[in-house]
């Protein structure tokens, strides 16, 4: 098996799509592997991609802020990634074939740290994780059976810092519920056991 510290070395000279010819640093990931706890972003920002740590802007602090007040964490509990390891030229959705060749990476990530809950911030992400084409108004609100897990849908922290409101309040939830999985033991994450 591969470290971690060996995918981020691979991620970090790779040139398999176009990203790589736009990028300031590639961001990898950061975070407590050992936390059993991961949340998944769709691609980095320009903040993200001059520190090449991910979610460290706004929207990052934002979901700091929100995991800490329902869920009682910090960024040392927890690990952080996204889908692809550069950032899109202005911020545009990743396209297929830059997903693609960056999922190695994120497998990898997802094998070395084997999360018992995971967090995906986005429609993005939860569609690569779930395998779905269903947008995140409709996958988030429960939890789905995920490797040895779950994954745990939710808005990303910048859609939400736009709409505020009931959106603020759907995120809070989302977090609670994963707050309630990661509390299971282990051998009770069962695909039966859907909340």
């Amino acid at each position: 098996m591969t470290s971690l510290v060996e995918w981020a070395e691979q991620a970090g000279v790779c040139t398999r799509c176009e990203l790589a010819e736009h990028r300031t640093n590639v961001v990898f990931g950061m975070g407590n592997p050992m936390g059993g706890l991961m949340f998944v972003g769709e691609a980095p920002g320009a903040q993200e991609d001059q520190e090449g740590l991910p979610f460290v802007g706004r929207s990052g602090r934002y979901l700091d802020q929100l995991v800490a007040e329902e869920m009682g964490l910090g960024r040392d509990d927890f690990y952080v990634a996204n889908t692809v390891k550069c950032r899109p030229p202005a911020n545009r959705d990743p396209r297929p074939e830059e997903t693609q060749a960056c999922r190695r990476f994120l497998d990898g990530q997802l094998e070395v740290i084997n999360p018992r809950v995971i967090v995906t911030l986005g429609n993005f992400a939860a569609r690569l994780l779930l395998a779905t084409d269903l947008g995140i108004t409709k996958l988030r609100g429960r939890s789905y059976p995920f490797r040895t897990g779950y994954v745990v849908p939710t808005f990303h922290p910048a859609a939400v810092m736009r709409s505020g409101g009931e959106m603020v309040a759907q995120m809070r939830a989302d977090l609670v519920r994963a707050k309630a999985l990661l509390a299971l033991p282990a051998a009770s994450l069962t695909p039966s056991e859907r909340s």
